[in-house]
């Protein structure tokens, strides 16, 4: 993608913070993106979602956005849309795709649809025979909520009595939860950015699984880039997660997490439309493996929205 002057971009808004359970860590994805544009010369300023936030925005003289808003109000389609009736050219997926990514199981729904390979699952109410539900997919189990953001609310369940208990807990947060199998294997993420997935990167963390606090606050947590694939296996999951991408909707950037079992075979677990971008993310890395510093990526990010 060609350079653009930081002028053509005019006054750019950095939306962060927000009401969701995320709020702290897209505070500070948000302060990197607003510093990093900055250093970049681009006209941006920080904007801490609060309940006047269209009013904030129609009335700044803005010419476009950064969205650094993770989880609900920001990641779900809903700030997306306000933005099409403010007319104001943003970051990221559009209505649908956000909508449809911060739904853990309709994204499911989406890619078992497409023919694309994703974990069994089964949703859990409070009525729900949590025996069945063991003898039908087996120990452990996976326990999400299904549109929490940054593994807020999930559980590795290990024993059949801790899955009622489990589920309880994601209920907290969202009142749809379900169930997923347990894959044994390796984690690993690929990051989109303008139609090309970038350099894969393998996770691994001495935490049950990749959680919030393997995310955010570990330093224990391992990034291993080059993934160690092999060149055939990794170009298999870089296309693999732009058809998952792509078969969503979504668009701009974003990021797929896959997990491999011990045969190989890759299973889709689910697609962030607004990943971190904080010192922890995985987006940023990926794009320094590809030569992409951090200041670069957030302008390139930030050219999509001239397209």
């Amino acid at each position: 993608m060609a350079a653009v002057d930081p002028k053509a971009f005019g006054k750019v808004a950095v939306l962060m913070g927000g009401q969701s359970a995320e709020r702290e860590v897209s505070l500070k994805s948000g302060a990197a993106v607003f510093n990093a544009l900055l250093a970049k010369k681009v006209n941006a300023h920080e904007i801490d979602v609060g309940h006047n936030v269209l009013s904030v925005l129609a009335s700044g003289g803005f010419d476009r956005v950064f969205i650094a808003l993770h989880g609900r109000g920001g990641e779900d389609g809903t700030i997306q849309g306000a933005l099409e009736i403010l007319e104001l050219p943003y970051t990221g997926s559009g209505v649908m795709a956000s909508a449809l990514a911060m739904d853990k199981l309709r994204t499911k729904y989406a890619w078992m649809g497409q023919g694309l390979p994703t974990p069994g699952y089964c949703t859990l109410t409070s009525d729900t025979d949590f025996d069945a539900v063991v003898k039908q997919y087996g120990l452990p189990l996976m326990i999400k909520p299904a549109h929490e953001g940054s593994s807020i609310g999930m559980a590795k369940v290990t024993k059949a009595e801790q899955l009622k208990g489990a589920y309880e807990n994601a209920a907290k947060y969202d009142s749809e939860v379900f169930a997923e199998q347990w894959i044994t294997g390796k984690e690993y993420t690929v990051a989109v950015l303008d139609g090309e997935a970038l350099p894969v990167i393998r996770l691994e963390t001495p935490n049950e699984f990749y959680d919030y606090d393997a995310k955010y606050v570990s330093d224990t947590t391992g990034y291993h880039i080059p993934s160690g694939l092999d060149e055939t296996a990794e170009k298999e999951l870089q296309a693999l997660a732009l058809n998952a991408f792509e078969g969503i909707g979504a668009d701009g950037w974003g990021r797929v997490d896959i997990l491999c079992d011990e045969n190989g075979k890759a299973y889709l677990i689910e697609l962030n439309t607004v990943p971190g971008l904080t010192d922890h993310s995985l987006v940023p890395m990926a794009a320094k493996a590809a030569g992409i510093g951090f200041e670069d990526l957030m302008v390139r990010i930030l050219q999509t929205t001239l397209q």
